[in-house]
């Protein structure tokens, strides 16, 4: 029997199992700052070491980071003017093609040669694994997209650019999934957006979700499971195979570009295992950048960031926002799940229990570009931006049920087990507690130890080591600032040199940003999930002007 990724119908065994593993996350997020706390006030030396400690940690880890995006920054640049359309015609024909790629490359530019060697090691590992290439002529998109209440510009600028991708736009149906309890001025625009749109797409649904569906709760995931499951009658209807379909669940405010969807189709094609295989662009919050305020721009920038880090690591990504897999995986699995606010990175775990461990994320060496929160007021923003972060970290719910199912599944290995729970719980006690340990806590055993501390060896040396790490996140933080710049998006009326300093400027923000909407939120949820006060799901404000 499959474990069943989900809170609800539990026996009192599996109960006491959840609790357990809902609380762990903030008990130890808790206990590591309250503990220090007590350390500096009782044992102030070893909780001087303690900080010294989780400084250096925390350091060496933020240049272990900034390493990682330059090598993905590095790959996604490589990657940046690839022709995908002329290699999914080579695929199609793909015994000829093999041969032409191992010829020797002719092109002069470096990295266009990596480009090459790398598409041709991709391919003689498909070759090496027997699998058949489908014909790109025989793979369909299905494109969801979940509406509440955005505004009808929001989707429609979505759809716009799906629609740019006119290669594929024929092969393409879009799928606006709108909750019932939608008010009628947004269920009406997805009826205009239906009617412009409809002639450049294969197909075009428009799907009411019912509330209050027995099961459900008034989150994401039940939306996009109900839109898919009208989706599969098109299919069975007009004769497509499941498995020629790939799935993309898109935010309302995901804008690609027009290349994104060849992308896709060759990340497909070229995968030996496609139908055990989610497909991971790079989100970047790119759409309305120049229009909020600086320390908005900075935390998405930090964002779009760590999904280019979490890119060098393939056998440990996980899903997040905006994604795609094979349309019969998805149906295999059941669907998104229908009660939890973290649909993204749960189908991922879903996933991964139900294929025993046999599922993978392949990371697209492409960009999406969404919306930062945009409240229209300063104080606004802040407030929504929490909100945001808060509901991403609510992403620790899948934490429990995933101990849970590595408990009863004696196919996945111990190893693979260890890695990705430690993983999981270190990245999200890292992410709550290690903020606070840094910017507040660590000051206190120098106050409160007095001539007990001002007496060591430590107090004498502990100028050399602040230095010394000092410095190393000045390098690490000079780094990310020029990567910052490299990455946005033009602005239309160009910079002088005044205003490109002071966006550079802007990441001296980054304390600030660590605490309040980063670790606070994460902290928030945590404690949340583990005194069982559960989540609804927000919708972040986005605006069109």
């Amino acid at each position: 029997m499959k474990f069943r990724y989900s809170r609800q119908g539990l026996s009192k065994k599996e109960i006491i199992l959840q609790r357990f593993f809902e609380t762990l996350p903030g008990l130890t997020s808790w206990t590591l700052i309250l503990g220090l706390v007590a350390l500096s006030i009782w044992a102030p030396l070893v909780a001087a070491i303690a900080v010294i400690a989780f400084m250096l940690a925390w350091v060496l880890r933020l240049f272990y980071l900034t390493i990682f995006l330059l090598l993905s920054y590095v790959r996604l640049s490589i990657e940046k003017d690839t022709d995908w359309l002329a290699r999914i015609r080579g695929m199609d024909r793909f015994d000829a093609y093999l041969g032409e790629t191992r010829k020797a490359c002719r092109e002069k530019d470096w990295y266009k040669r990596i480009s090459h060697w790398t598409h041709q090691k991709d391919l003689e590992r498909l070759e090496k694994s027997g699998d058949i290439v489908p014909q790109s002529s025989e793979i369909f998109h299905l494109v969801v997209i979940p509406v509440v209440k955005e505004s009808p510009s929001v989707v429609a600028a979505n759809v716009l650019s799906v629609a740019q991708n006119k290669a594929f736009a024929r092969q393409t149906i879009i799928t606006l999934a709108v909750e019932a309890r939608a008010e009628q001025s947004v269920r009406e625009g997805m009826t205009r957006i239906a009617g412009e749109y409809r002639d450049r797409f294969m197909g075009f649904l428009v799907v009411e979700h019912p509330d209050g569906l027995p099961g459900e709760a008034r989150v994401k995931g039940a939306n996009a499971s109900y839109a898919a499951r009208a989706a599969a009658k098109y299919f069975e209807e007009n004769k497509i195979p499941f498995e020629n379909v790939i799935v993309s669940c898109f935010d309302a405010d995901t804008v690609v570009g027009p290349d994104y969807f060849a992308c896709l189709t060759y990340c497909f094609m070229n995968c030996p295992d496609r139908h055990r295989a989610s497909f991971q662009p790079i989100p970047v919050f790119h759409n309305n950048i120049w229009e909020v305020p600086g320390f908005a721009r900075v935390i998405e920038t930090g964002s779009s960031f760590f999904q280019l880090i979490e890119t060098t690591d393939p056998e440990r990504l996980v899903t997040f926002s905006s994604h795609s897999m094979s349309f019969k995986a998805l149906v295999d699995v059941g669907y998104w799940s229908t009660d939890m606010i973290s649909e993204d990175s749960g189908i991922f775990w879903k996933s991964y229990l139900y294929f025993d461990g046999h599922y993978q994320v392949v990371p697209m060496p492409t960009t999406l570009s969404m919306d930062i929160v945009d409240a229209g007021s300063w104080w606004g923003t802040v407030g929504s931006l929490y909100k945001q972060k808060r509901r991403w970290a609510w992403g620790v719910e899948n934490f429990p049920l995933v101990m849970r199912g590595f408990l009863v599944n004696k196919k996945i290995s111990f190893s693979d087990k260890l890695q990705h729970g430690f993983k999981l719980f270190e990245g999200q006690v890292t992410w709550a507690a290690l903020p606070f340990l840094l910017t507040f806590v660590g000051w206190l055993p120098a106050i409160s130890a007095g001539n007990e501390f001002s007496n060591t060896v430590l107090y004498y040396n502990a100028g050399r080591f602040t230095q010394a790490i000092f410095g190393l996140s000045t390098i690490a933080l000079l780094g990310t600032i020029i990567m910052s710049l490299w990455l946005l998006p033009k602005k239309k009326k160009r910079f002088s040199f005044f205003w490109t300093l002071i966006h550079g400027l802007e990441w001296f923000l980054v304390p600030f940003i660590l605490v309040f909407l980063s670790a606070m939120p994460a902290l928030d949820a945590q404690t949340r999930l583990m005194l069982n006060k559960r989540m609804e799901f927000w919708v972040s404000d986005k605006r069109k002007i």
